[in-house]
C-alpha cells in the first residue's frame, strides 16, 4: 500500500511541477512581449530628449 501512496505522490507532484514549469513559460513570454513593446514604443521626456519607460 505504502509503495500505491508514494508512487501516486510522486504523479502528483510531477504532474504540478509540469503545471507550474508550462505557466512560467507562458509568464516569461508575456513579459518578454511587454517588454519589447515597451522598448519600442518609448515616450519622450517633458525636455524633449528621449526617455525610457522604465527606471534603472
Amino acid at each position: 500500500m505504502v509503495p500505491l501512496l508514494l508512487v501516486l505522490l510522486l504523479a502528483v507532484i510531477l504532474f504540478g511541477a509540469g503545471f507550474a514549469v508550462e505557466i512560467l513559460w507562458w509568464i516569461a513570454i508575456a513579459v518578454l512581449v511587454l517588454w519589447l513593446l515597451g522598448f519600442l514604443v518609448r515616450g519622450t521626456t517633458a525636455a524633449g530628449g528621449r526617455g525610457r519607460w522604465y527606471r534603472w
